[in-house]
């Protein structure tokens, strides 16, 4: 057993009722060096959970949607690990009734044997569900159910490269409708070859950054082009860039702080292009980042593409800012498009993908590239996991 003292748990409650219970279990995950704090988050989380509950069934928050939605997202963001905590002390009660069996001297030999081995089972059953506890309980990023605006470019490797960002660019595509979420294109350039220099994607859908944050960084290709009459391996190379859409109270945008130009768009003709100056680009002159939009006929569609993309790029930063570390490694993954500087290769002679963050290798490609991403994705969200854990 351990004691707490009353002025630490009132301060712990006034940072609860003013951040919220999500600031609070990050800010003091570590709080009680040598104790177990586990199961006090979990009380808590039970608790608040409860008490949310009662509160969306009342009328007058009912009344003020704004508030009925924050409560209700909450309840979301906590069911499931109020349910698993449920389960677990389900069977933390049937380990406890399996002892008592064991202990009681007058139980028939046929009970206890039951009971030692129902205690085997729970014990095994304990330690997984309080693994899975663990990672339920792991700081959430805030980003993760936010929609992507995800970029890829052609990096080392000329036309090949631009073919492979193609082929990049289909591979999520193919992944954002395996996974049920909705795609946009905001931008792309061509090089009327089939390749792209540069592509730009809104994928809306529940929990799409979550899984797509991990494709940052240089992703390397080796095969033999088409034009390559003695069969010769080629590497190429191109970067992917995964940004959360930024909503607008998270970032402030000062629209005098833009400059606008309008242009006439270039590709491969059609109503509107090259006739009309329908393409929009947009310089934000404080930071002096560029962001160009030409797929719309409309001007008007593709300045609000734009500016969208502009504050996912504003947000990026901000919050490359406020996590420096995080920066650094994100400056790390994406580097320069460098062939050298990769995060995952894709081998055709051999049919193979191997992230190196991780050491995965599958012989998958073709599958792969068709959008089947989860294995390696689910791959590197274990191992994000196990590394927080470390110092959970």
């Amino acid at each position: 057993m351990y004691t707490i003292d009353t002025e630490r748990w009132r301060g712990i409650l006034f940072l609860v009722m003013y951040s919220g219970w999500k600031r609070f279990l990050r800010a003091f995950s570590g709080i009680f060096s040598g104790v177990n704090f586990m199961y006090d988050k979990l009380d808590f989380i039970q608790s608040k959970y409860e008490e949310l509950s009662l509160k969306v069934s009342d009328p007058a928050i009912i009344a003020d949607q704004a508030v009925w939605q924050r409560y209700a997202k909450e309840i979301g963001e906590m069911e499931p690990i109020v349910q698993k905590y449920a389960e677990y002390k389900k069977v933390v009660e049937g380990i406890r009734e399996a002892k008592e069996i064991l202990s009681d001297n007058s139980a028939d030999n046929d009970m206890r044997e039951l009971a030692k081995m129902e205690l085997s089972d729970l014990e095994g059953e304990d330690e997984k569900i309080s693994e899975e506890l663990k990672i339920l309980l792991l700081p959430k990023d805030p980003n993760d159910q936010k929609n992507v605006i995800l970029e890829i470019r052609a990096g080392t490797g000329g036309e090949e490269a631009a073919l492979f960002g193609a082929d990049l660019l289909r591979m999520y595509t193919r992944y954002a409708e395996r996974r049920g979420w909705k795609t946009e294109m905001m931008d792309i350039n061509d090089t009327g070859m089939g390749g792209i220099k540069e592509a730009v994607i809104l994928i809306k859908g529940k929990g799409a950054y979550s899984r797509l944050k991990y494709e940052s960084g240089v992703h390397r290709v080796q095969r033999v082009p088409e034009t390559e009459s003695s069969g010769r391996i080629h590497t190429s190379a191109a970067t992917v860039a995964v940004l959360p859409e930024a909503d607008d109270v998270e970032v402030d945008l000062n629209p005098n702080d833009v400059r606008v130009d309008v242009y006439r768009a270039s590709g491969n003709g059609g109503q509107c292009v090259n006739t009309t100056d329908s393409a929009v680009r947009l310089t934000h002159e404080p930071t002096g980042l560029v962001v160009t939009c030409q797929d719309e006929k409309s001007q008007l569609k593709n300045k609000e593409k734009a500016f969208k993309v502009l504050k996912a790029k504003l947000y990026d930063m901000m919050l490359s800012q406020q996590h420096s570390e995080m920066a650094e490694e994100r400056k790390s993954q994406v580097g320069s498009g460098d062939r050298s500087e990769r995060i995952r290769t894709y081998n055709f002679p051999q049919g193979r993908i191997s992230d190196h963050r991780i050491g995965l290798t599958l012989y998958k490609l073709d599958y792969f590239l068709d959008g089947d991403l989860d294995d390696v994705i689910d791959a590197l969200i274990t191992s994000d996991q196990a590394e927080k854990m470390k110092n959970f």
